[in-house]
């Protein structure tokens, strides 16, 4: 039997991600050609304060730059990724409760958008000066598309026509670059098949030596003592993307974020 897949990326690999991002946006060639960060709705970005203070600033703080009991949101990627709430509200709407972030179900979603709004303007004042994110484009897209449905193996699971369709218009390049080196977690999925022979799929809900547990797709919840099983398969749906973080050099990662921003 598989055990369970280990979520956490080594903590060496992330740094070394963000390091790269920071030394890319440290190149000042593309400056010039740079677009101006995307406006933000001012009372939008008012009101998600307000929200912001009265759901998120005690463990987060009033200025979303963390505390010691939560993190600073303005390095999140899932706020980096988001678009008016569309990351952000299944994230509040399920939490994360076994790490202490509780559920936010009744916020609406206009209360989300708003929040999120907040949270961009918060970076945007954070980064203040520094360059546009248009700096980071610095590789080849033609051997980005190359690696993409080559060595990177990219297009065995993601299609440019498909999933990634209009990507490059949707996300800014450091949320595109975060996207792929550190993308959000999902849930692991489990396939069990039983004595008889018969196989259940469905979403992990819960495993150890004795019990596993999942809810299939059509949203049953099973469960069955270990023993009582033929086998108990784990599947890690980034276990792909994981794979791949210790064998990206700087070249490949240039190059697959040039080629992401032309699926306009």
């Amino acid at each position: 039997m598989k055990k369970q897949s280990e979520l956490t990326i080594p903590h060496k690999l992330l740094f070394a991600s963000f390091a790269l991002c920071m030394s890319m946006v440290c190149i000042r060639s593309a400056a010039a050609q740079a677009p101006a960060a995307p406006a933000i709705d001012k009372a939008a970005a008012e009101r998600g304060k307000g929200d912001f203070s009265s759901s998120c600033s005690f463990c987060h703080g009033s200025l979303a730059t963390g505390t010691e009991q939560a993190p600073n949101l303005l390095r999140s990627p899932i706020v980096f990724q988001d678009h008016n709430g569309d990351t952000l509200g299944p994230f509040l709407k399920q939490g994360r409760p076994t790490l202490g972030m509780p559920a936010f179900p009744t916020l609406s979603p206009e209360q989300v958008a708003d929040i999120a709004a907040f949270l961009h303007s918060r970076i945007q004042e954070v980064r203040g000066t520094r360059l546009p994110e248009a700096a980071l484009l610095v590789g080849d897209a033609k051997a980005g598309q190359a690696y993409f449905n080559g060595p990177g193996k990219c297009s065995s699971c993601h299609s440019p026509s498909g999933d990634l369709a209009h990507i490059g218009s949707k996300d800014q390049p450091l949320a595109l670059t975060t996207a792929f080196l550190t993308p959000p977690a999902k849930p692991l999925q489990a396939k069990v098949v039983l004595p008889s022979g018969q196989t259940v799929s469905g979403r992990l809900e819960y495993l150890d030596e004795f019990t596993v547990s999942l809810v299939d797709d059509s949203g049953v919840y099973h469960t069955w003592p270990r023993d009582r099983t033929k086998s108990v398969d784990v599947i890690d749906p980034l276990a792909a993307h994981k794979a791949m973080l210790p064998i990206y050099t700087d070249k490949d990662i240039h190059d697959l974020l040039a080629y992401l921003v032309t699926l306009k």
